[in-house]
């Protein structure tokens, strides 16, 4: 068994693309069904292919810490409850099975049409059961973007917002995949110069572009845990739109945060990619000034260097509007995490943590449209000579992100949702 699943030189008898997401040194969890199988169960991902890991379990060649049943499952919970041990156990062991010199998969042609399912044949569906969602607000560049916009005269970041990491708490039960439709909301409106709110659909509806930590260890209430105990809490990460409506926000966010403008939907690509595979792309975060209090200290790279993209479709072709990288993020995943126990709120597995818009210094690495328009008054023109300064009805918003190695590149496929037109209330 290979010690080392991030060897660039390891190989797949599985033929894979350079340029694939999805090597044998990836290895992103998901669950699927197909048209002849509607039963929705957990695999991962390997090149144009979906291992069926339910099926490698009937076959008795996968049993994770010695439980028979994990992986012919609606999510991967059950598996992410069995701890990290139980997962680097198994990653190693499917990487094996997946290997150019092992035969066990590799020669048995049978098993192989029963086990590998090409990729455009599978349905992906919602990869973990949303415990929780709580969604951040820690890239310097989008804050201080916002406060300019809105506080043009005062200080761009809030006094508390370089002691710790700001977040609110958002809805689980509108956590949807990847490729779902994403319906404009009805809200509760005051422009700055009416007398009175009005009601209606959300005319300034907008993206941020996210990654999503996936928690797959809990913690007991009223216990805080350190620094290193929220890495090792951490299963993987996806890629995250937390959906915003621009002109309901700043009517109802005072003085309790968002709520209405962020409720609706909140979508997440079908992949969770392990944090042991993002292992060779740790790098050091933005220096922290002031010092973060003891419970916050970094020991460590804690950030990731992954590239990202935003793209926005209306009709043909796509436009991309922002490139950026994960790697800017003021406060660290570990650190939102550490900081969200630290009262002794009780994490619990299958949590969602949005990492908060990925902004970067420059004009074109903007996570939002919000920033891109610059709040309506720069447009963006598309491929084709159409303006956006905020998204229509029938525009697709796709995400991309990858981390790049020598000789692979780990990626999280496309996390996309396109705009439909809102129901009116009913009277």
């Amino acid at each position: 068994m290979a010690s080392n699943l991030n060897d660039p030189n390891l190989r797949s008898f599985i033929e894979v693309a350079p340029d694939s997401d999805f090597p044998i040194q990836n290895l992103p969890f998901g669950v699927f069904s197909t048209e002849n199988s509607p039963q929705k169960r957990v695999g991962v991902a390997i090149g144009d292919f979906v291992l069926d890991l339910a099926e490698l379990e009937r076959r008795g060649l996968l049993a994770p810490g010695g439980h028979a049943c994990v992986f012919d499952r609606r999510s991967i919970n059950a598996y992410m409850a069995l701890g990290q041990k139980v997962w680097s156990q198994s990653r190693a062991k499917i990487s094996e099975l997946l290997r150019h010199d092992v035969a066990t998969l590799r020669d048995d042609k049978t098993l192989r049409e029963t086990a590998l399912v090409p990729r455009h044949r599978a349905t992906l569906h919602l990869p973990i059961e949303v415990a929780g969602f709580t969604d951040f607000y820690s890239s310097r560049e989008h804050a201080s973007n916002v406060g300019k916009m809105f506080r043009p005269h005062g200080e761009p970041l809030m006094p508390n917002w370089l002691h710790m990491p700001i977040g609110y708490n958002g809805r689980a039960s509108t956590v949807v995949v990847s490729g779902t439709p994403v319906r404009r909301p009805n809200g509760q409106m005051k422009p700055p110069q009416a007398n009175a709110p009005t009601e209606g659909a959300s005319r300034r509806l907008d993206f941020e572009l996210e990654m999503g930590v996936v928690v797959g260890q809990p913690n007991q209430m009223g216990m805080p845990i350190s620094m290193a105990q929220a890495e090792e809490m951490i299963f993987g990460f996806v890629l995250l739109n937390d959906w915003s409506a621009r002109d309901i926000q700043p009517w109802e966010q005072p003085p309790l945060g968002p709520f209405q403008a962020k409720a609706f939907a909140t979508s997440i690509s079908p992949w969770v990619v392990t944090r042991e595979a993002l292992a060779p792309f740790l790098v050091d975060g933005p220096e922290q000034h002031p010092i973060p209090l003891p419970y916050l200290s970094r020991k460590g790279p804690q950030n990731y260097d992954i590239a990202l993209e935003v793209c926005l479709r209306s009709g043909r072709p796509e436009t991309i509007i922002s490139r950026t990288n994960f790697k800017y993020m003021y406060w660290s995943s570990a650190q939102q995490l550490a900081h969200h126990a630290f009262c002794g709120c009780a994490m619990r597995v299958g949590d969602l943590l949005g990492s908060g818009t990925i902004s970067g210094p420059e004009k074109h690495e903007r996570g939002s449209l919000l920033e891109l328009s610059w709040n309506g008054t720069e447009p963006l023109t598309l491929e084709g000579g159409a303006q956006r300064t905020f998204l229509e009805d029938g525009d697709t918003l796709i995400l991309r992100g990858a981390a790049q190695c020598q000789g692979y590149r780990v990626g999280f496929g496309e996390c996309s949702g396109t705009i439909s037109p809102t129901v009116a209330p009913p009277r």
